[in-house]
């Protein structure tokens, strides 16, 4: 009798975080510098979408804490890669924001109802009232780090509060396709698509992109 993976979901995960890392990077989140403009609400719209891919992936908050740490990892690679200390208003607040944004989901997606969350338009709603959590807990960082989050040039007002119209309206359309993305990846996972190359070689995709994440990571800090 063949075994069956326990957690076939798990490999795909780590990647997912890998990419969302990654994307940290790619999109303009500079490590020696503040959060500028509404920069921060785009990746919370980005972030949610990979979040939210996980948790249709393993249905459990474990999915959530992997997606997270990964991604938390990655940042602390590229802070490595910059020689900055953890307690770094780059560093360690980026990682307050990751754990918020996931804890944000969980909370929302577990007071939903299933049969809501199953529709395109509930899956939407979640995603704005993530994002729209995500965006008030956010200040709190201050409490945390010790850092006080990024605020609007000539006031005390943050960023993240300023701008949560774009976190919301973003998160809008990223968390369903991230609920369709991951739909799509759980069937690979779970070989019920025997007709695709990757459910066969989803051992080898998952490392060898996380790899690839960190590489890429590492020849985009020098330009």
């Amino acid at each position: 009798m063949q075994r069956k993976t326990q957690h076939p979901y798990l490999g795909i995960i780590v990647m997912l975080g890998a990419i969302w890392g990654l994307s940290e990077a790619a999109l303009g989140m500079h490590l020696k510098q503040c959060a500028s403009h509404v920069s921060g609400s785009v990746m919370t719209g980005i972030a949610l979408f990979f979040i939210a891919a996980s948790w249709i992936l393993s249905r459990r908050i474990l999915g959530v804490v992997i997606v997270v740490s990964v991604a938390s990892l990655m940042k602390l690679f590229d802070a490595f890669l910059l020689g900055l200390p953890v307690l770094h208003g780059a560093v360690a607040n980026p990682v307050f924001a990751f754990i918020t944004e996931g804890a944000a989901f969980v909370f929302i997606v577990m007071l939903l109802k299933e049969r809501m969350k199953q529709r395109p338009a509930g899956q939407a709603l979640s995603g704005g009232m993530a994002a729209l959590l995500a965006a008030n807990l956010f200040p709190l960082v201050k409490f945390t780090t010790g850092i006080s989050a990024c605020v609007v040039p000539g006031t005390g007002y943050p960023l993240s509060l300023y701008y949560i119209h774009f976190a919301i309206l973003i998160s809008l359309v990223t968390v369903p396709s991230g609920f369709w993305v991951g739909a799509k990846l759980k069937k690979f996972t779970t070989g019920t698509v025997s007709s695709v190359p990757l459910a066969g070689y989803i051992r080898l995709v998952s490392p060898v992109t996380s790899i690839l994440c960190l590489l890429t990571a590492a020849l985009l800090r020098p330009i």
